[in-house]
This record gives C-alpha cells, sequence and structure tokens, in this order.
C-alpha cells in the first residue's frame, strides 16, 4: 500500500474538527479515497466529559448572567436543587423549549401568575413537533428556571408551580 502525503489533508482534517465543533458532534468519522491502495481515514472526537461540561455550564453560568436582566433566574437558594422541589414540573423530552407560542407573543405563564391543572405552560419542540407541556397541578408559578430557544433534556426542571 503506498502511502502518499496530502497537503489538503491538514485543511480537511481541520475542516471536520470545525464541522464537529460548529454542530456540538461528539464524533465523525470519514473516509476520503484518492486512487487504488491510497486512501485517509479520519476519525474526530471529543472527549464525553467536554461534551458534558459545555452541558452543565449554560445551566450553571444562566442564574448569575441572566439575574440582573430577568427577575426569572433570581433563585432563592442557589444551594437548593429546583429537581427535588415537590413543585418541579420536569421535561418530559428532550428539545428546545418555547416560552410563548410564537415570536412576539404573550408568554403562556410568567412568575407569580395562576394556572389550572391541564393549561399549558410552554412548548418543547422535539423533530419539528410542537410539544404543549401542561401544568400538572394548579397553582401559582414561583419560578421559571429555563430562557426561551433553550436546549432542554429529559428530565431538567422547568418550572416550580405552588
Amino acid at each position: 500500500m503506498t502511502k502518499q502525503n496530502h497537503d489538503s489533508d491538514v485543511a480537511f482534517i481541520q475542516a471536520l474538527a470545525e464541522l464537529l465543533r460548529a454542530n456540538d458532534l461528539t464524533e465523525l468519522e470519514v473516509m476520503r479515497e484518492y486512487a487504488d491502495n491510497d486512501s485517509l481515514n479520519v476519525r474526530v472526537s471529543r472527549a464525553q466529559q467536554v461534551v458534558t461540561q459545555v452541558a452543565a455550564a449554560p445551566v450553571a453560568a444562566a442564574p448569575a448572567a441572566a439575574a440582573p436582566a430577568a427577575p426569572v433566574a433570581a433563585a432563592p437558594a442557589a444551594s437548593e436543587d429546583p429537581a427535588s422541589h415537590p413543585g418541579a414540573v420536569t421535561s418530559p423530552m428532550v428539545g428546545t423549549v418555547y416560552l410563548q407560542a410564537e415570536p412576539g407573543a404573550p408568554s403562556f405563564v410568567s412568575v407569580g401568575a395562576q394556572v389550572s391543572e391541564g393549561d399549558t405552560l410552554l412548548i418543547i419542540e422535539a423533530m419539528k413537533t410542537m410539544n404543549h407541556i401542561p401544568a400538572p397541578k394548579s397553582g401559582t408559578v414561583k419560578r421559571i428556571l429555563v430562557e426561551d430557544a433553550s436546549a432542554v433534556e429529559f428530565g431538567a426542571p422547568l418550572m416550580i408551580i405552588e
């Protein structure tokens, strides 16, 4: 097997790494064939720990960064885990959260709003489908833990209703 050094290989690998970063992928594998017995196999990957840290960073940074601008992020106790709160509404799926029906429309709910069981709290877009998330019980919205157009994972706390 003849192995030739192609000058474009370095640029190709750098482009793959950028594609990995830009699309938040964890791994990418490509085989590039030049001629008989001359090919390039490239596997670019990120450690799973880096992805976990990236996913956790916005959650940890959101209250500090958003506190001056949004009263929603002003948490009563920083050590309190919102997911363990008895009134926590958690995400039933992975997707993108929308707090209003369409851009420019009023939010479904706000902090202090009274909701009835079954009222729409927000929408989670998953696989191009808009899923209305209903209130599991009647009560008052005490905290909104997500920002509009942010990504959520399954089981992530969305709101606190008491």
